[in-house]
């Protein structure tokens, strides 16, 4: 039986908000993740992110613009089934469906408005990350330089987030912000795109001390396909990405594995993983390395135990 996959992150809505020409369906050529590929690698959830590029970025104009492309150009499509809630994943799963979520990254264009955090929560949007790699209105990304947390409006976003059901998300966010979410927020959060500093020290990654607090809270964290998180030395392969599985299992953490590829986030890739369609290859990789139980729970089970129990009802 194939084994599903669940993407925790992309940025294919980027892509089709400054390329209104792309067709999602079919485009080969300068879309990582299209209809066509998803199908062909069995993909059963798609975390969809809204992130905006400059000029966008801090215009929540763009972030609703984003939202009716969603719906437009990905939603349209019958084997694409919206999760909102617990229900809406059941039944993606249940009819053979692409479940497909939709997240932020990054809350520049909230310009520090609650109401405009509820909207989407009310559009469908079910986590959300703080910042891309710099500094916005909540707080510092890990690019940084001055390495601050979260600022006093930032503090009652994440407070909004935990009462409405919106799951945060610390990939990008500094290091400092990241303890102090420990403390801020009373629901597990998450990294959806990932991978460990201990393999390859980028500070895009996370410490082994940020992967057990993870562990510890019940999050899960996305193992990335960036290539210079993954490898510090090109070519980068696919084999590379083992040693973070193994580092993250080594801590405790086989039952708080994702994947999180942030294709259509990249301008180059692992060798082997060019796209979403040949996830194919990843997972024969890794069946010769583990047994098929964890092998599912690494690329489906993981993600979806998760958002089964912190998803609205």
């Amino acid at each position: 039986m194939p084994v599903r996959i669940f993407d925790a992150h992309c940025d294919v809505l980027n892509k089709l908000l400054e390329n209104p020409e792309l067709d999602f369906l079919h485009e080969e050529k300068l879309l990582d993740v299209t209809l066509d590929r998803m199908i062909e690698s069995g993909i059963g959830v798609q975390n969809f992110a809204i992130y905006l590029s400059a000029p966008y970025s801090d215009q929540f104009r763009h972030v609703l613009e984003s939202v009716d492309l969603f719906h437009e150009r990905i939603l349209s499509n019958r084997q694409i089934h919206f999760v909102q809630s617990k229900a809406d994943l059941k039944l993606a799963r249940e009819e053979g469906w692409i479940g497909a979520l939709l997240s932020l990254e990054g809350v520049d264009a909230l310009q520090g408005n609650l109401t405009y955090v509820r909207i989407l929560f009310y559009l469908g949007v079910r986590s959300i990350g703080i910042t891309w790699n710099h500094a916005n209105w909540a707080a510092d990304g890990v690019m940084e330089p001055r390495k601050g947390g979260f600022t006093a409006r930032g503090m009652k976003l994440i407070k909004e987030c935990n009462r409405l059901g919106i799951i945060v998300d610390v990939s990008h966010l500094s290091e400092k912000g990241f303890w102090e979410l420990t403390e801020l927020s009373d629901k597990p959060f998450i990294a959806s795109h990932s991978n460990s500093s201990a393999i390859c020290p980028r500070l895009r990654n996370l410490t082994d001390e940020q992967i057990a607090s993870i562990i510890r809270i019940n999050g899960v964290m996305g193992i990335t396909f960036v290539p210079p998180f993954v490898h510090l030395e090109e070519p980068v392969t696919m084999d590379k990405i083992l040693r973070h599985i193994d580092h993250v299992c080594s801590l405790g953490g086989s039952r708080h594995i994702g994947l999180g590829s942030d294709f259509d986030g990249i301008k180059e890739w692992v060798v082997g993983l060019e796209h979403s369609g040949k996830y194919h290859h990843f997972v024969n990789m890794l069946q010769k390395h583990y047994n098929e139980e964890d092998v599912e729970h690494f690329v489906y089970k993981n993600w979806y135990n998760f958002y089964e129990n912190n998803l609205p009802e």
